[in-house]
């Protein structure tokens, strides 16, 4: 039986197309010569490996939703950032190692905990900058391209005597 399972599952093939200007090694080409160039295209064809590890692709249907049924709350948003770097880094010390392990938890933990709001087709995007408190100031700026009548953001700085922490989550709305 499980021959005939192995027979049925179909072969999948890749192709990969190709453009160069010195030459190919290609299986199939054609050569275009102009004025001062040669020009060939490429295509080969594989038999691609089967991996049942591989990332399924999700079709989904359109929605013709334009907009979002529930709202990005900032506020809310804002308070889950000034719970997680309070309580985290209220007595800590700046060291170059842990801030370098505490921002990927700190961001892991803000994205656990805004997801956990329940804001559905938001694209959440979480960034956390530590360091050290020396008298020296420091401007932070960001650009996005986004859609400002359903995109956001929320901010929240901290500081204690040792380090600052300024850690911003981006919510981008996914049609």
């Amino acid at each position: 039986m499980s021959d005939v399972v192995k027979d049925k599952t179909p072969k999948k093939e890749k192709r990969t197309g190709k453009v160069s200007s010195e030459g190919s090694h290609g299986v199939r080409g054609k050569e275009t010569r102009t004025k001062d160039s040669l020009s060939t295209v490429s295509c080969t064809t594989e038999l691609g490996h089967h991996d049942d590890n591989a990332e399924m692709t999700v079709t989904m249907e359109n929605t013709y939703q334009m907009g979002p049924y529930k709202r990005f709350s900032v506020a809310a948003v804002t308070d889950i950032l000034k719970d997680v770097l309070t309580s985290y880094l209220q007595e800590e010390k700046y060291e170059v190692e842990w801030s370098r392990k505490m921002t990927k938890t700190l961001c892991e933990v803000i994205k656990a905990r805004v997801k956990d709001l329940m804001i559905p087709r938001y694209k959440i995007v979480v960034l956390v900058h530590i360091g050290q408190l020396t008298g020296q100031s420091m401007q932070i700026s960001s650009r996005c391209l986004w859609d400002p009548s359903n995109d956001t953001f929320a901010s929240y700085s901290f500081k204690n005597s040792s380090l600052f922490a300024v850690a911003t989550v981006y919510a981008v709305y996914y049609e």
